[in-house]
């Protein structure tokens, strides 16, 4: 099996077939990042053939920097489309938490290896579907790049922009506003702490 980056070479080398098979292995993923954050599969599909143009485009102008994974890098340039989407449809005002400069690097509550974080994490997958979609758009594409797709919040950080205190920030405002919404609708969350 070839690696992203080789697959990258080949494809610049004039091998179209290389282009689809990167295509197919980062499809279902990419197209469930975007569907999820922009909930609509009009616009999720729009934006997942713009990336993969976008993509192209780089790769032909030879501007793809290969010191990364390809597949972070696909998120990334879905991320920005994402973003300029929600700038064109934006009507409301969102409260953002960005201001706040929380330190959380010493708290065990990300504790990545411990069984009770995988429990707790699990718990939160399963629990957290049903609010999620009340989340300003900064918290809820957060919670679910590290609670659906298990990244760390470097690469969080690193795909949102965002510097790694405001990617765990925003991860607990939004288990913070989880919390409350379930509250007030009285469902029974068992959210980690942060």
């Amino acid at each position: 099996m070839m690696t992203d980056d080789m697959l990258v070479a080949l494809y610049l080398e004039g091998n179209n077939k290389a282009f689809d098979i990167l295509l197919n292995r980062h499809k279902d993923r990419l197209y469930s990042y975007i569907y999820f954050i922009v909930r609509s599969r009009d616009v999720a599909e729009d934006i997942f053939q713009e990336t993969f143009v976008k993509a192209i485009v780089t790769l032909q102008q030879g501007k793809y920097n290969s010191d990364g994974k390809f597949s972070a890098w696909l998120t990334r340039i879905a991320h920005n489309l994402v973003i300029d989407q929600f700038r064109l449809e934006r009507n409301e005002n969102v409260i953002s938490n960005d201001e706040s400069e929380v330190d959380l690097f010493n708290n065990s509550a990300y504790s990545e290896g411990t069984i009770e974080s995988r429990m707790v994490n699990q718990q939160v997958l399963k629990d957290v579907r049903r609010l999620i979609d009340l989340l300003p758009d900064n918290q809820r594409e957060v919670v679910y790049m590290r609670y659906y797709q298990a990244l760390s919040f470097k690469e969080i950080a690193a795909i949102t922009g965002v510097s790694i205190n405001t990617a765990l920030g925003r991860v607990r405002y939004a288990i913070m506003n989880l919390r409350r919404m379930a509250e007030e609708k009285n469902i029974s969350l068992m959210l980690e702490e942060v």
